[in-house]
């Protein structure tokens, strides 16, 4: 799955959850949505530091909204009120903090950008605090944990469960996420094409008839195929991993707490984590533990208790928070989304998955709704006779996002 795929799905779940329940909000026509999203946490970590944006809009004539990242925006992080960071585009709506810069608990952070249009947007300045470390981590298969809806329709899953010991002498929020491992076979879809060497072939001669020889380029990608081979269009074809290759799924439902009547106590056997069981072989989770800012908390609450709610959005209270970003021209523009500051705690869990029970859907299908189709093997062409090409290709575990070709550290195969 595409990570821009990942950021729209999961912040436009965050809309349709928040649309029916800010007020006010300047709409003649129901179902109209035009709104920037904001997603953004730095963290404690060495890893890298992102800023998402986009805008959700809603089609006009249908109703139906839908995600766009935002291009070419000045970003900034102001530490401490003084010294800027700027954050430079990496992928469309993508903006990543220089290499090696990492929050500290007790620095204040505060995201600023400009749009092309020079419209400018601020957030609240974000705290980072302490966070105590995760003490146990378990795992335990559940054949019904997931809903019908979350995962394609799969409900099985590994819960993980944790103990840790909140600290008495402050009070303490927490968000819970997770990061997934799993083994992965395919690493490219190609539609109305096929996976290819790019280069354009050099014609040659042998044999009595032309043959076509590729030429120093180790480039690859998608490419339309030509007419003469005899496929109606159009086409889906599927590539196998040419060498070992993990997916990187990241946690799709909010988790948080509050200290609030329980400070001091032990956080005993707290379920932080619905692994979904995509396959039989192992996978490597990363369970990490925050701990995040007050207002940072009360969003997330507020979003997870209306996800949670059975009686749907027309449940939801019309005082919905909607983030702590704002335009600094226009007070009553609404803003989606968080930007916050959260140290991080962190454990790798191996999962053998030798207690689970019934068949998975295995990972392609599960994440892509259908299996996959392999490009087919056709009988060689006189007319096109590749030299040194072998077809159809294997792909390249090109790392980004939601795949490397890397071990993760933790994995036991």
């Amino acid at each position: 799955m595409p990570s821009s795929r990942l950021f729209s799905l999961r912040w436009l779940s965050l809309l349709l959850v928040l649309a029916g329940c800010v007020d006010p909000i300047d709409q003649t026509l129901p179902g109209v949505l035009d709104v920037i999203v904001v997603d953004g946490t730095i963290t404690n970590l060495d890893e890298t530091q992102v800023v998402l944006l986009s805008r959700s809009q809603s089609d006009p004539v249908s109703g139906r909204p839908g995600s766009f990242p935002l291009t070419k925006a000045t970003v900034e992080v102001i530490v401490d009120s003084s010294q800027i960071e700027v954050a430079q585009e990496t992928m469309d709506g993508r903006y990543q903090l220089p290499t090696g810069f990492r929050g500290q608990v007790g620095h204040a952070y505060q995201l600023r950008f400009t749009l092309p249009d020079g419209s400018r947007y601020l957030s609240d300045q974000q705290i980072m605090p302490d966070v105590p470390p995760i003490e146990r981590v378990r795992a335990q298969f559940n054949s019904t944990s997931l809903t019908a809806l979350e995962v394609n329709g799969y409900r099985a899953a590994h819960d993980i469960y944790l103990d840790a010991q909140d600290p008495a002498s402050q009070t303490n929020f927490y968000r819970w996420t997770w990061k997934l491992w799993e083994k992965q076979e395919w690493c490219r879809t190609c539609t109305n094409g096929v996976y290819s060497i790019n280069n354009v072939l050099t014609k040659t001669s042998g044999n009595g008839f032309p043959f076509f020889a590729l030429g120093n380029s180790i480039q690859e990608d998608c490419f339309y195929q030509p007419s003469s081979i005899p496929i109606v269009r159009p086409w889906t074809y599927d590539y196998n991993c040419r060498t070992k290759c993990w997916a990187i799924i990241p946690s799709y439902k909010i988790s948080v707490f509050s200290d609030t009547y329980t400070n001091g106590g032990a956080i005993s056997g707290k379920r932080v984590a619905q692994i979904p069981y995509y396959q039989k072989s192992p996978c490597l989770v990363e369970i990490r533990q925050g701990g995040i800012t007050p207002s940072a908390y009360q969003f997330y609450k507020q979003l997870q208790d209306q996800t949670e709610n059975t009686g749907g959005i027309v449940d939801t209270p019309p005082t919905a928070s909607v983030g702590n970003v704002k335009n600094s021209a226009k007070d009553r523009e609404i803003v989606f989304g968080v930007f916050t500051a959260s140290s991080v705690a962190t454990v790798r869990y191996w999962i053998d998955r030798k207690d689970s029970q019934g068949v998975p859907p295995e990972l392609f299908r599960a994440l892509n709704g259908r299996n996959p189709v392999p490009e087919p093997t056709f009988p060689a062409i006189p007319a096109i006779v590749i030299q040194g090409a072998n077809q159809p290709y294997t792909a390249v575990c090109s790392p980004n996002e939601v795949r490397t070709p890397f071990k993760p550290a933790g994995w036991q195969e």
